[in-house]
This record gives structure tokens, C-alpha cells and sequence, in this order.
């Protein structure tokens, strides 16, 4: 089909050669576009709006054909979410808490711990009615809870946040997971401690807690000390180690204490040399081995990751290091390895590979996916496989049998061998009667969702096998036949019914009437013809209206239509006529602006466009064309034409008469004029006779008269005040003149205005008022002293002398005398001047106005400061790293100060090195009085700023404002200078800047300043930078903020 253009082009070719009065059906028809041939199926890659009688596109591709049934619903099978037979139930991730899942698992495939929880005493559980929803409290309930769901809960995985919330993590941020896993025992065992059951309060440290001490032997005489200790888990080094059992040598290994580190002997009583160890004396069933994977980098002063293979058996004989007594065990077996997936300590994955105690399977537990290993073997898999960013690729050493290799795992569990066949009671863990019931509660709410949403589904199945069926029997009957009855339907609606998505409401065809109430023909593309059969069926089940049925084809629109687009037709045949007409000169005809002139086929054609649209205007308000050209302004190149509507506008006056400007318009011709009034039939019309606008002329003469008074004002103030006007012989604060002990202040606003207008009296209005209240508080007191004035305040005022005031006493209204005495009186020291003014100076406002200056300073956005960089000899290098945040001038400013090299004969480079401020007053107005006080602010204009901030070599300018923390400014400073912000030392005014969490503001950055970068020796590792200053508050545990990194 062609485009929609071409169809309408086609729809109206006719009009060439027929008038409106001339028109018939079958034009009628032709412009509704009735007999347009319909599309096929498969021949339209998309529906064709300028049809009608296109119906391909609109949505029944998804109906017509075999529809799978799970097309008719978007809700997973509720089954997907039930647990598996013979498996674990996961955990989900709320956010960050992978690394909480990991250590929840391990801990519940803990036997002994599980049923140690068990048994605590749990009053709130016990006598909790089902008709509620059980809310645990402390740890210890919302522990045996979870461990409850884990065992017996239906659900694929369970939802951890009330034990999350309970210990107030931020679940948008990762922990240190050992440093969790040592935070969590500590709380379990404290509260457990409190249990009442004697068995119960020792549990921890009867399933985690070995002893070991430390022995230091006295290399002189030889004496042996021990501090015994206890331990929870083993720390062990793995840097520069390839296997487990050289890790535990070392952390057993002996230590030399000499020099500075020598130990205080009792024995000898002084400083000896010495040797210390760790000497291990008991272990515990469940041995947690912390391989220290996260370690302190000196040179960065932040962790890093080793990503170094380490090998461990599965299989653990600690009889070698230490004493074991006789028929005690010091087999162990692996249980449990915790992974983390990652490079870099601050972000990544956790997950846990856990050994079954009843079947010996091993699991891998990732949150809520959990999976079960084939064989009976750890396979730690692609854990391993993890793509690494460093430059050098670690080769994975071969490992014997009975060992594995991780460059991941972070920590390894053990436990005590047990016998061959131990005793079954001893691995099955009975859930209480009491969490029992609370699990069936939430199993029977999980089991009413799952039915909930397979009706859900089966309700959606129904639904669209209904429509389906609906959708083939009356797609069918859409088509209309040629000579055979037929409604217009709207196409957003159609495309809606065959949206199962949407909920199908009435049909509406208000929006396509026209001022007739027939179908508009702009509309005709927005509607497809359908047969009568399937419009009744239609308007029957759906509603609506009104009915557009064949009679609803509207012949006034039609008709108007063919007289505009003959009209537009004939507008260049007739603009080249007029145009030859204009140039022509006629002493009678009409007159006509010059800019109607050059726009007026412009707005005849807007014109025209308005009347075709000029019925959909007047429908109920809802055409598409209420927003016409008459709303858009003639694109035209002079003066008024941008605003013009109507031809002959720009020679009315406001008065409705014509304008007194004769060289703004042109006498044309009546042949011109009845041609441009056939397009313009409400055109204001103006004859030869017409006479000018007699109130203008008024107006005219009495603004000239007024010019002559303001330029005779003018002259005359300007000779009575010569030397004020041009600057000359002006007194002088600091130079006190000789021949007068008195001198008047006005405001230099004042001046600057009675200047403009003694310039360009016509232009500018005349100066009534002096304006000194400008310069005095709410309580009448001067607010300027005689030292502030000489400092820069004098920008505020000028000085008269005693005659010029007189002048301008006469000449101008003064509200407020201000003067300055200078009184010189003699004492037995000498001569001595006091200075004075009148009225007095106001202390209250002058302080409340000094403060806020200082509050100015300190609560500013979007201001400029520089960052200067310094060596150790004071000497600034030039870096060669793009500007962030910079103005757009500086560039040049670059260029202009390639003279000096490195600031060398700068007068601005040899100040002190640790930065000065620029201080500067506000470009617009200078609020005086502070709010503390009650008064009313006062504003003074005119105040400019001071030169310009000549740039250094070396030295940035940055963006900031007053409420940016030190931690965002060195941020920007590490993109602009390239180094790491804690490689940055910052100083202003020799004040070195070190709190990263305060405010530019609270530190006495103020607009202008200049911080000065001293940078340490860069990192090595550059590409770590930005995720390493991601770490904030040093971790403090629970119910505090983690450091924060990436989700998980």
C-alpha cells in the first residue's frame, strides 16, 4: 500500500477540476477514501493508517493459529518455588547478605548447635496462637525460627531479613565475613550463656572453642612464662604458602623478640632477648580455620584480596602440632569451604560448599539455588574459573588425592572424625512440637498462595481461550464488502481488543466528530470501515458511540475543504500578481503595511490551513487541530511580522486607528487590494482619505515637548555640577582635603543613574531622589566607619564637597543629610584627627552586617576554587590530566601565562605556599543586618567585584560548593590531577584539611581560595583507585554502618 501522504493526495487530486457546489457522493467517498482496496495478509508489514479498509497489524497475529495456553497468562508456576525432594531449602539475598546466607548454612548443618538451639526456652513460640503471624525477638528465637523453616519448610527458599533486621545490617552492604562469622559467635554465645538449661550455656565454646597459649622462653636465664588462651578459629597467613599444613607451621612457628620488641623477664628484671610461640593444648569438634585471604595493604592503607592457590586436604591429622593425650582424637574431616568470587575485597560473591553429616553429599548453597554434587566429592568447579584482571594469569597447581586447590576460599571447617558407623539418633534432629507448629502455619500459608495463584492462572487459561475463540469468529466478519453496510470502528480500540494485556472498555468515536457530528475526514485515518454485522456484534458486548455508520460521511467538510485547497492552489498565481501590482506607484487605493506586504501570502496561507481545519476546531474541543497555526507565529524577518495575525495589523495604533507612521506603510492599488481582501475579508481597510490617528498625534507632540524639558533639565544640572559629572578635582578619604573639615556622602548609585540620564536625557528618566537611606540601618545609624571606607566600603558612595551638596540639596530631594567631619584637636603629644559621622555610626547593624558577609562566604553553591600542586621545593608542575568542572576560559587563560615558567617572578607565586584566599562581594546586592537582629535587610547595588583570579601553571580551578564533604573534593581533585585521594595532602591558609566527612564550608574553603595538593608516592595499582575509595566508616559490627561496596 502506498504511504499515508500519497492515499491522502490521492483522496483529494479531484478537487482540481471541481467547485464545491459541483461536488457528488462518489467525490464524497473518494475523500473518505470508501473504495481504497484492503490489505492482505502477509503483504503489510505493519497496518496502514491512511486505509481504512486495512485490518492486517492491529494484533491478530497473536489470535489467529494454535495458541500455547501459557500465552494467556504471565504467572510462573507456583509449583517452581516448592521445595524438591531430598533437598536443602536456600536463602534469600536481600540485597548484599550473601555472605550472612553462607555462614547460616554452615552453622544449621551444624548438628550439634541446631539441636543445642532447639532446646532453648522459647515462651513467646510455645504460647504463640496460629490465627497470627509468629514474630521472633531476640537472636536466639529468630535463629531457631530459620533453623525450623530450613528443615521442615515447603518453600524452595526462605526470607532471612527478620534475623538481618534483628541484628541491624545493612543489607545494601557487605560486611567482613570473618569478621561476621567472630561478631555472630560472640552474640550467640552471650546469649546462650543466659539460658537457664546448665547444658545450654556452654554450647558454643563446647562445639568452637579451643586452647592454646602463649610461651615465651627468656633467652638468658632461660625461664619459661604462659599466657593461656582461648580460641574460637585459627588465623592463618597464607601469603607466600602453597598448602594448609604451612600455614598452621608458621602460626605455630617460634618468634624472636629482641631489640626495640625485647621481653621484661620476671626472673631477670629487665629487657631480654627472648622467643615466643604459640603452643596448642586442646582443640575443638568443630575447627574453623580463617584462611586471612583480606589483608592490610600498608601501601594503599586499605585491604586487598590474595588471590593465592592454597591446598588442603580433606582429610586433616593435627597430631603433629601439638600434645595429644592419650585415646583423645585429632583426626578431622572437612565439612564445610567458604568461597568468595572476586578480585577486589571491597565487592564480589560468597557461597558455601557444605558436607551432608547424614548422606556425606556435598552441597553448594548460592542464596536461593542450591545444588547438590554429583558423586560424593567436593567439586568446587567454577568458583575456580573466575577471569582475573591482573596482568599475570596464576597457573592452578596440580593437587594430589584427598586434596583440593582454591584461590577463593576464605575459610575451611573441620570436624572430629567419627566412627564407621556411628550412631544414627546422633545425625537426625528433631524439630519441637512448639516450632513445629509455627513451620505447618507457614507451610499452609505457603500452600493457600500456591492455590491462589494456580487459580490465578487458571482464571487467565479461561480468559484467553474465550477471547481466542472470539477473536477468530470476528475477525472474520470485520472485513466490509463492497456495496454492503459498514460502521467505522476507531483503531486504538481495535488494537486494544486484541490486546489481551489491556482491559477492553466502550467504544468512543467522540473524538473524531466533527462541528457536524458526522466523521471528520482529517479522522478518516485514525477509524477502519468494518462490516455492519460486526459493529452490531461489537457495539453489543463493548457499548459506546455514537454509531458512524455510511451516513455519518460529512458533505459541509468536504465541500470546505475543496474551497481552501482551491484557494491554496490559486495563492501563487496571485502573489506574483500582486507583487507586480505593488510595484507600481498609486496616488489612490488603499494603504497597507510594508510588512503585510512581505508576509502576506505567509498569512494567507496560515489562513487558509486555520479555515481547513476549522470545523475540527469547533468539535466538542477534542479535534487534533485545537491547537491550529493560528497559535504559531509567521516565520518572517522583521519588526512586528513575527507577531502578525491579520493582514494590515502592523499600521493600526493601539487606539484602533491608523498609524502616524506614513513610512510604515504603502498605497496600493484597489486591483491589489481587492485581490489581498478575497484572502483577508476581516482586514481593517484604509483609504487615501484616511487620516492618521488624531490621539497619536497628541502623544507625539506632547513626548517631543517633554524631550526638550528633559534635555533643558539635563544641561542645566550638568553645568551646575561639572566635576561631579566628569570625575574631576573629587575629594579624597585618605588625603583629607585642607580648606574644609566636612564632606557630604550620597550613594554611588545615585550618581551612576544622574550620570545616565545627563548622557541621554531623552533616553533615560530623570533623577528625583538622593537615595541616602540606601546607606542608613532601620535605626537611622550610618553603617560604614571611616577605616571601612578607606578599606573598600567607599565602592559604596561618593564624596561631595560642601558646595556640590548645596547644589543638590536644591536640585534633589534629600531624605537622609550624610556627612564625615574631620576634627583635628591639639594635646600635649602632638596633633591628633578624629573622624566622625552624621549621623552616627550603628554597631548592631555593622556587626549583624560584617556576619553575614562571613555567612555569605561560607553557604555558597556552584562556586570556583583553584588547586594548586606543589613538590617539596615549593616549585608546581604542570600535569598533563583534562580539567573537570573548569570554566570554559580557562584554556586560554593556559595559553596567555606561558611566559613565566613554573611561577617563577610572580608576584602572586610567592606568597605562602599553603593558599590565600580572594575574597569578593556579591556581583548583585549586599544584604546589610543580620535576620538575629529584627531588622530589615538592606540592599546596595553597584558593587563590583574584584580583579579577576590570574591562573597559575599547574594550578586547576574546581566547581564546588559549601555543603560538599573533603571526600567529594578529593574525588574531583583525583579525576583532575591524577592522584589517588589518599595520596593527597590538602592545606589552605597552612591549615592541613584531614576530616574527609566535613563540609567545604565548616573547614574555611570560601569561594576563590586556594588549596594547596602535596601528593605522596602513587599506588601501584591504579586501576583499583575508584573501588578502593568506595570504603567509608571503619567496621564496627552489627547496629552500625559497613563499609560500603557492590552487591552482590
Amino acid at each position: 500500500m502506498a504511504p499515508r501522504l500519497q492515499l491522502e493526495k490521492a483522496a483529494w487530486r479531484w478537487v482540481e477540476s471541481v467547485r464545491p457546489e459541483e461536488i457528488s457522493q462518489e467525490h464524497i467517498e473518494l475523500a473518505y477514501r470508501i473504495s481504497l482496496p484492503a490489505c492482505k495478509r502477509g503483504t503489510c508489514r505493519r497496518n496502514c493508517k491512511g486505509n481504512p479498509n486495512c485490518l492486517v497489524g492491529i494484533g491478530e497475529q497473536a489470535w489467529l493459529g494454535d495458541i500455547d495456553e501459557n500465552a494467556f497468562h504471565n504467572i510462573d508456576d507456583p509449583n517452581s518455588e516448592r521445595r524438591d525432594k531430598n533437598t536443602f531449602v536456600g536463602l534469600t539475598n536481600l540485597g548484599a547478605t550473601c555472605y550472612v546466607n553462607t555462614f547460616l548454612q554452615v552453622w544449621f548443618h551444624n548438628l550439634e548447635l541446631r539441636r543445642s538451639l532447639y532446646q532453648c526456652y522459647n515462651s513467646r513460640a510455645q504460647e504463640h496462637k496460629t490465627e497470627m503471624d509468629y514474630e521472633p525477638q531476640s537472636i536466639c528465637e529468630h535463629l531457631q525460627y530459620l533453623f525450623a523453616l530450613l528443615q521442615n519448610s515447603n518453600r524452595k527458599y526462605i526470607d532471612p531479613s527478620g534475623l538481618v533486621k534483628a541484628l541491624g545490617l545493612d543489607t545494601g552492604q557487605q560486611q567482613d565475613a570473618q569478621e561476621f562469622s567472630k561478631l555472630f559467635l560472640s552474640l550467640l554465645e552471650d546469649t546462650l550463656s543466659k539460658q537457664k538449661d546448665s547444658t545450654l550455656q556452654n554450647v558454643i565454646q563446647q562445639q568452637f572453642c579451643g586452647q592454646f597459649s602463649y610461651v615465651t622462653v627468656c633467652n638468658q636465664c632461660g625461664r619459661s612464662s604462659a599466657l593461656p588462651s582461648r580460641f574460637y578459629e585459627l588465623e592463618l597467613n597464607i601469603q607466600g604458602h602453597k598448602n594448609l599444613t604451612e600455614c598452621v607451621t608458621e602460626f605455630l612457628k617460634e618468634e624472636k623478640l629482641d631489640e626495640d620488641n625485647r621481653y621484661f623477664c620476671e626472673s631477670c628484671q629487665s629487657k631480654q632477648s627472648a622467643t615466643r610461640r604459640i603452643r596448642l593444648h586442646s582443640l575443638p569438634p568443630t575447627l574453623n580455620l580463617q584462611l586471612m585471604r583480606f589483608v592490610f595493604d600498608r601501601q594503599t592503607g586499605h585491604k586487598k584480596k590474595l588471590n593465592t592457590y592454597i591446598s588442603f586436604p580433606e582429610q586433616l591429622d593435627m597430631a603433629p602440632f601439638y600434645e595429644v593425650k592419650e585415646g583423645q582424637k585429632c583426626v578431622y574431616e572437612l565439612s564445610a569451604v567458604l568461597i568468595h568470587r572476586g578480585i577486589s575485597a571491597y565487592s564480589g560473591h560468597y557461597i558455601a560448599h557444605v558436607k551432608d553429616a547424614r548422606t556425606s553429599d556435598w552441597y553448594k548453597f548460592n542464596d536461593e539455588e542450591i545444588e547438590r554434587m554429583e558423586g560424593k566429592k567436593l567439586q568446587l568447579g567454577i568458583e575456580e574459573d573466575i577471569a582475573e584482571t591482573v596482568k599475570s594469569q596464576i597457573r592452578k597447581p596440580k593437587c594430589g588425592k584427598g586434596f583440593h586447590c582454591s584461590r577463593n576460599a576464605y575459610m575451611l571447617v573441620y570436624k572430629i572424625q567419627q566412627e564407621e558407623t556411628p550412631d544414627p539418633s546422633k545425625t537426625i534432629v528433631e524439630v519441637p512440637e512448639f516450632l513445629q507448629r509455627l513451620v505447618d502455619q507457614d507451610n499452609h500459608k505457603f500452600e493457600e498462595w500456591c492455590s491462589e495463584m494456580s487459580d490465578m492462572r487458571k482464571q487467565s487459561v479461561d480468559k484467553g481461550k474465550a477471547k481466542h475463540e472470539e477473536v477468530k469468529e470476528l475477525y472474520e466478519l470485520l472485513p466490509a464488502r463492497d456495496g454492503q453496510p459498514y460502521e467505522f470502528i476507531p483503531l486504538d480500540w481495535l488494537k486494544k481488543w486484541l490486546d489481551d494485556s489491556t482491559a477492553t472498555k466502550e467504544i468512543d468515536n467522540t473524538h473524531f466528530l466533527c462541528s457536524h457530528g458526522k466523521l471528520h475526514p482529517d479522522k478518516v485515518g485514525d477509524v477502519k470501515r468494518v462490516s455492519q454485522p460486526a459493529g452490531q456484534v461489537l457495539y453489543e458486548r463493548y457499548g459506546g458511540g455514537p454509531k458512524l455508520d455510511g451516513s455519518a460521511l460529512c458533505r459541509e467538510c468536504v465541500g470546505q475543504r475543496c474551497r481552501v485547497l482551491r484557494l491554496k492552489n490559486q495563492l501563487n498565481e496571485d502573489y506574483k500578481e500582486v507583487s507586480n501590482l505593488v510595484k507600481r506607484t498609486s496616488v489612490e487605493g488603499y494603504w497597507v503595511g510594508k510588512a503585510s506586504l512581505r508576509s502576506w501570502r505567509q498569512l494567507a496561507l496560515e489562513q487558509l490551513e486555520d479555515d481547513e481545519h476549522d470545523c475540527n476546531d469547533h468539535s466538542n474541543g477534542n479535534g487534533s487541530h485545537a491547537n491550529s497555526s493560528k497559535d504559531c507565529s509567521p516565520e518572517v524577518s522583521e519588526g512586528n511580522e513575527e507577531s502578525m495575525k491579520m493582514l494590515n495589523e502592523d499600521i493600526v495604533c493601539s487606539h484602533g486607528g491608523l498609524s502616524i507612521l506614513e513610512t510604515e506603510r504603502k498605497m496600493v492599488s484597489s486591483e491589489a487590494w481587492t485581490k489581498l481582501r478575497a484572502y483577508f475579508p476581516k482586514a481593517l481597510e484604509f483609504t487615501q482619505d484616511q487620516s492618521p490617528c488624531q490621539q497619536c498625534l497628541t502623544l507625539e507632540q506632547e513626548e517631543k515637548d517633554n524631550e526638550a524639558v528633559s534635555k533643558m533639565m539635563a544641561l542645566d544640572q550638568k553645568n551646575q555640577l561639572l566635576n561631579l559629572f566628569h570625575e574631576k578635582n573629587r575629594p579624597i578619604l585618605n588625603k583629607w582635603p585642607q580648606d574644609t573639615d566636612i564632606l557630604y556622602i550620597v550613594p554611588m548609585f545615585f550618581v551612576e543613574e544622574w550620570r545616565k540620564f545627563i548622557r541621554r536625557p531623552t533616553k533615560s528618566s530623570p533623577v528625583s531622589n538622593v537615595g541616602n537611606s540606601l546607606l542608613v540601618c532601620p535605626h537611622g545609624g550610618f553603617m560604614f566607619t571611616y577605616d571601612s571606607l578607606i578599606n573598600g566600603d567607599a565602592q559604596h558612595i561618593a564624596l561631595l564637597w560642601p558646595s556640590e551638596w548645596e547644589v543638590i540639596s536644591k536640585l534633589f530631594m534629600v531624605d537622609q543629610p550624610i556627612s564625615i567631619h574631620c576634627l583635628k584637636q591639639s594635646t600635649k603629644t602632638g596633633a591628633t584627627t578624629k573622624y566622625t559621622t552624621q549621623p552616627d555610626l550603628c554597631w548592631e547593624c555593622r556587626e549583624g552586617f560584617l556576619f553575614q558577609q562571613q555567612k555569605d562566604l561560607r553557604e555558597y553553591t556552584q562556586a570556583t576554587i583553584y588547586i594548586r600542586k606543589i613538590l617539596e621545593d615549593k616549585r608546581m608542575i604542570k600535569e598533563a590530566a583534562p580539567e573537570l568542572n573548569a570554566s570554559s576560559s580557562e584554556a586560554e587563560e593556559e595559553k596567555e601565562e606561558h611566559s613565566k615558567v613554573d611561577g617563577e617572578g610572580d608576584p602572586d607565586f610567592n606568597q605562602p605556599q599553603d593558599g590565600a584566599k580572594r575574597l569578593k562581594l556579591s556581583d548583585s546586592t549586599l544584604t546589610v543586618g543580620a535576620a538575629s537582629l529584627g531588622c530589615n535587610p538592606i540592599k546596595l547595588g553597584g558593587i563590583r567585584r574584584s580583579t579577576r583570579h590570574r591562573k597559575l601553571r599547574g594550578e586547576k580551578a574546581l566547581i564546588v560548593s559549601a555543603n560538599q564533604t573533603l571526600k567529594e573534593l578529593k574525588i574531583q581533585i583525583m579525576h583532575a590531577f591524577s592522584v589517588a585521594p589518599f595520596d593527597q595532602n590538602l592545606s589552605i591558609d597552612g591549615k592541613c584539611l584531614t576530616d574527609d566527612s566535613a563540609t567545604l564550608g565548616s573547614l574555611g574553603v570560601i569561594p576563590e581560595s586556594i588549596v594547596c595538593l602535596k601528593a605522596d608516592e602513587p599506588m601501584a595499582d591504579f586501576a583499583a583507585m575508584d573501588d578502593v575509595y568506595q570504603v567509608g566508616m571503619p567496621e564496627e559490627g552489627f547496629k552500625e554502618s559497613a563499609p560500603s561496596t557492590q552487591l552482590c
